[in-house]
């Protein structure tokens, strides 16, 4: 099981990286959105701990966005 991630690991991956990183989050919260749904979730702070991962790499990656835009 994955831990949550801290912003400065997170700052140290590429775009793609981070895509790629949010892509991986977003299948694992849809899978627990289903099991939640199913009644099979066991860890249910797991929901909280994927949602914030999601939030943290949007954040980085508009701050790289906003970074490389032309002033």
């Amino acid at each position: 099981m994955k831990t949550t991630q801290r912003f400065g690991d997170l700052g140290r991956l590429s775009a793609d990286q981070l895509q790629d990183e949010l892509l991986s989050l977003k299948k694992e919260q849809f899978n627990l959105r289903f099991q939640r749904a199913t009644g099979q979730l066991e860890n249910t702070s797991r929901v909280r701990v994927v949602r914030r991962d999601i939030a943290r790499i949007k954040t980085l990656q508009g701050r790289q966005r906003s970074a490389a835009a032309p002033v």
